[in-house]
């Protein structure tokens, strides 16, 4: 991916050679050690520099940084603060073999299933929702269905964009209760939605108000089915990194998340996975710095050829770049843990909780018993007590705990990786506490 403005460079040739593409990746792999060992939970739980003084049980909000996060960080922070022009001018605009943002989209589609040309890099799911929303070609007379239980950045993405081309927004309740939701409920009620206007479904994989996971895939095979299937765009920050599934073969359209959360990602970073034919029904909003023929078009004074696609998708400009490429350290992290395995523990640990408040008087659940149709979140109510009041009563206690900032707001307990069954367990009878 030569660009002719490479020429421009006129570094002394021994600062050059020490930066040159194959020594730059390098120098920043000897930057960063090798993955540790991950093969039990306490080797995980090691690596994040938590204040062991809590319970920490609200790590989806935004994940502590493990190890492997900030030496990547760390790496290309020291690379870039001792040559900032070279070492951008090089990790960016490179071939395609030493090119760091192709290296973060390629680790990115391994764990995805998918390829590295069909990964947008964002800094969170709201942009990347409203990339989207903005980008599809929407019209006067249009419909996008969402559901009443999204959270505010999926329901403000819609409504902004609507609002520019005239289309129209129409919100739909999926269940009756959370807890009690099924399947059949969820699928039948949204297709009992759909009219023939209806050009997008915008919904959330699951649920921060109540911790329930939509059936994503049955959810895209009813849409297929329809004489005119609408395009599917799925919010997916809080099952992304929680839950045992291809991302690319689940059914979306275009799947958004940001990547600080559940997969440990830096802070500020996100991404969109679509395919080529999705991609290329949008419209960029925001200049790229990834797409060599969106360069070359401007130096020819003309509009890009070709259709859209990931790259062009990709909002450019100058970002905080250590922490987009430390993303794949993230990726790799997960990868080496295990995507069934990593799921599998954080099941297990919200079972433990869910039964636990289920046992207890004056506290109701929210969130499904069934691992199928919930992840790594459990909300729920204790007679009597505001919300609020629960998660003060719960600080008091050294435990961390959140509440879900809807119209309706529940308690939030979210045991995750960095938790035990041990810190569960106190978890409950804290709760039990404050129930009395």
């Amino acid at each position: 991916m030569e660009l002719t403005r490479r020429q421009l460079l006129a570094a002394p040739a021994a600062l050059a050679a020490t930066l040159l593409p194959g020594r730059l990746l390098a120098a920043v792999t000897a930057q960063t050690p090798a993955l540790p060992d991950l093969s039990t939970w306490e080797s995980v739980r090691a690596q994040f520099a938590l204040d062991p003084a809590y319970r920490h049980f609200a790590s989806f909000f935004i994940a502590s940084h493990p190890a492997p996060v900030r030496e990547a960080l760390e790496g290309y922070r020291r690379a870039m603060d001792a040559n900032p022009f070279l070492f951008v001018e090089r990790a960016m605009f490179e071939d395609d073999t030493h090119n760091l943002p192709l290296h973060v989209c390629a680790q990115v589609a391994e764990y995805l299933g998918g390829r590295g040309e069909d990964v947008c890099t964002t800094r969170s799911t709201t942009e990347g929702l409203a990339l989207v929303y903005h980008g599809l070609p929407l019209k006067a007379g249009d419909e996008v269905l969402t559901t009443v239980h999204d959270h505010y950045s999926h329901h403000e993405s819609i409504r902004l964009a609507t609002a520019r081309c005239g289309a129209s927004m129409r919100k739909v309740a999926l269940f009756r209760t959370s807890r009690d939701a099924s399947v059949d409920e969820i699928v039948g009620n949204l297709k009992a939605a759909i009219r023939p206007q209806t050009k997008v479904v915008g919904v959330t994989w699951v649920h921060s108000s109540t911790g329930i996971r939509l059936p994503i895939r049955e959810i895209s095979a009813m849409l297929r089915g329809l004489p005119q299937a609408p395009w599917l765009v799925v919010d997916g920050v809080h099952g992304l990194g929680a839950a045992d599934e291809t991302i690319a073969e689940m059914g979306a359209d275009y799947f958004c998340a940001g990547t600080h959360k559940w997969m440990f990602g830096p802070r500020g970073t996100g991404i969109v996975w679509a395919n080529a034919a999705n991609w290329a029904r949008l419209q960029p909003l925001v200049p790229n710095f990834t797409e060599l023929e969106s360069y070359v078009a401007w130096t020819k004074d003309r509009a890009p050829a070709g259709p859209c696609n990931a790259a062009r998708m990709t909002p450019g400009g100058f970002h905080a770049f250590e922490h987009q490429w430390a993303l794949a350290a993230a990726f790799r992290m997960h990868g080496q843990m295990g995507r069934q395995r990593v799921a599998a523990r954080i099941r297990a640990l919200n079972d433990q909780l869910k039964q636990g408040l289920a046992d207890l008087p004056k506290v109701n659940v929210h969130t499904p018993r069934s691992a199928a149709l919930s992840a790594g979140l459990v909300a729920f109510e204790i007679e009597g007590v505001r919300p609020n009041d629960i998660v003060k009563q719960l600080l008091a206690r050294r435990i961390i705990a959140s509440t879900s900032p809807y119209a309706v707001s529940y308690a939030r307990l979210a045991p995750s990786l960095v938790n035990t069954p041990a810190e569960v367990d106190e978890a409950v009878r804290a709760v039990r506490a404050i129930a009395g």
